[in-house]
């Protein structure tokens, strides 16, 4: 009897060990890749000072504005060149679970219901690992306090050990760094303040939705009328825009997504406002006046003259902070002189074919301004251009680097990570899973030569060469073509060439060629070129 048993438990154990869930693919030979987020993009914790309490304050739905305002809300130190806390006993602490990856993937990990709002890399974290991309062995994330400076030198310390970290546990392999919006600047800062560092531990370094130029229209108004991280009927559960406003008058990141002053913009941003004035003879007149991005700098201080917040019964002001704006004006000459270190390849993917925010007004010919103040209670109208909604791929392409390639996507600018279109072009550049050579990033398809043959012969005199080629053109899924593609006829077409003789009434040689395009089908498309020359034999 207990050798049956025995036999039973064996048998039972081969087979949970045959339905066990299946270990993921794992590639030893890729290079590690580091994920650096933009602005919002980190999960931040406060800790209690007094009882080392910890708890979540971004993102969060249960409590969240009012967590937000008594934690996050702070003041720019001009001494340090960091934003501090209002409350005295908490310190912002970023999260280092998983490698990293912890603090960018889902920004508030309990919200079921409408949770890819708050989804950041977590579709390119999955997508990755399906390439063989292993956490803690070559994925991994950096999160940081997004409030600060891209230049703070806490930021940059905690960079370049992240850096060290991450070349040590991948066996000494140099590393990919994937940026997404305002972590482009982080990382461009990074390279010009330590491009020694940089060169040492980067290989690759590829910029998604960078404002490397700013982004004008979307930054004007988030300093007269706040900005939201979500949109639709989730805001209803969120940080209201006024308090986000309140952080972000304190925030140096903020001050250094401002429209760069010193670019030649094709078109320039402006600050434009329908403004009520005196005229000449006593009467009320709407006037449109208008701000270049060096000029704006005195109606943001007008605007923003009597703003100011009640923290714990204390009214404190938050103008327009010219500390701030000193502190920019250094960022960007770190910005402007940064290099791509020898032996690091750059690589910049922005957005296009969305409405973008360039130029901002306020007022209207029935509602002209009549106070500047005021105008943080009015709504933006904008002038837009192409971009990712957020950027305009002008700013996002003019990175002034030696890249190696810019390719342009149709995308959101939040909503690029989860481009299936950026996805192919990053396993392209990481070379991960099997190499494709015939893949084309910028037009996104990719040709296979499926077949080859030629022959030649000699026949009365002349040399007849016939040629058959084929090919696959793999293009993105099929669920944007049309559907009724697959009824389509093959689309032929034909062409002949002819060269002359040594008189006009012989030919020296002829050819002809005839192309045949077959209807797309399960992505892919098959093309066939037929073709035969004949010329005199010399």
């Amino acid at each position: 009897m207990a050798m049956l048993l025995e036999d039973i438990v064996q048998s039972v154990e081969m087979w949970l060990k045959l339905i066990k869930k299946p270990q993921p693919y794992v590639d030893p030979n890729l290079d590690p890749v580091l994920l650096v987020p933009g602005i919002a993009g980190s999960i931040l914790n406060a800790v209690d000072d007094q009882n080392g309490k910890e708890e979540r304050v971004w993102v969060r739905i249960l409590g969240a504005d009012y967590k937000f305002r008594t934690k996050l809300w702070s003041r720019f130190d001009p001494s340090t060149g960091k934003t501090e806390s209002l409350d005295p006993n908490a310190t912002i602490r970023v999260p280092e679970e998983r490698y990293g990856l912890g603090a960018i993937d889902v920004l508030d990990p309990d919200m079921i219901v409408g949770r890819d709002c708050v989804c950041y890399f977590h579709d390119m974290i999955v997508e990755m690992l399906k390439w063989g991309f292993q956490e803690g062995k070559t994925l991994f994330g950096f999160g940081y306090d997004f409030r600060q400076s891209n230049r703070l030198q806490e930021t940059m310390d905690r960079l370049a050990a992240k850096l060290e970290s991450v070349y040590e546990a991948s066996g000494g392999k140099k590393i990919n760094v994937i940026s997404h919006s305002m972590g482009g600047l982080l990382v461009k800062c990074f390279m010009g303040l330590h491009s020694d560092v940089f060169q040492k531990y980067v290989k690759n370094w590829i910029a998604i939705a960078a404002p490397f130029r700013g982004a004008p229209g979307y930054i004007a108004s988030t300093f007269l009328n706040g900005m939201s991280f979500v949109d639709g009927w989730e805001q209803n559960f969120f940080i209201s825009k006024w308090s986000m406003h309140q952080l972000l008058i304190e925030c140096p990141s903020i001050y250094e997504l401002m429209a760069c002053p010193h670019f030649h913009w094709q078109h320039i941003p402006l600050l434009e406002i329908l403004r009520e004035k005196e005229g000449c003879d006593g009467y009320p007149r709407t006037i449109l006046e208008s701000y270049c991005p060096g000029n704006c700098i005195d109606i943001f201080k007008e605007a923003l003259s009597g703003n100011t917040v009640d923290y714990n019964g204390e009214m404190i002001p938050l103008p327009f902070n010219l500390e701030i704006l000193k502190w920019v004006k250094e960022t960007q000459k770190v910005l402007s002189h940064a290099k791509v270190p020898s032996g690091v390849k750059f690589y910049n993917i922005y957005g296009i074919n969305l409405e973008t925010p360039h130029s901002v007004c306020y007022g209207s010919e029935e509602a002209p301004v009549t106070n500047i103040q005021d105008l943080r209670f009015f709504q933006p109208e904008y002038i837009c251009v192409d971009g990712d909604g957020t950027v305009p791929a002008e700013s996002a392409k003019a990175d002034g680097l030696h890249a190696e390639a810019r390719v342009a996507v149709p995308g959101e600018h939040r909503g690029i990570l989860c481009e299936p279109h950026v996805f192919r072009i990053l396993k392209h550049w990481l070379r991960a899973g099997e190499p494709d050579p015939f893949y084309n990033p910028i037009n996104d398809y990719v040709i296979l030569p499926t077949a080859f043959e030629m022959e030649s012969h000699h026949e009365k005199g002349l040399q007849v060469t016939s040629l058959k080629e084929e090919w696959e053109i793999v293009t993105k899924d099929q669920d944007d073509l049309d559907d009724t593609v697959s009824s389509r006829k093959p689309l032929v077409s034909s062409t002949s060439v002819s060269q002359g003789g040594s008189n006009k009434h012989s030919l020296r040689s002829e050819a002809h060629a005839t192309v045949i395009v077959h209807p797309q089908n399960e992505g892919k498309q098959h093309v066939e070129l037929n073709a035969i020359s004949v010329s005199v034999d010399a």
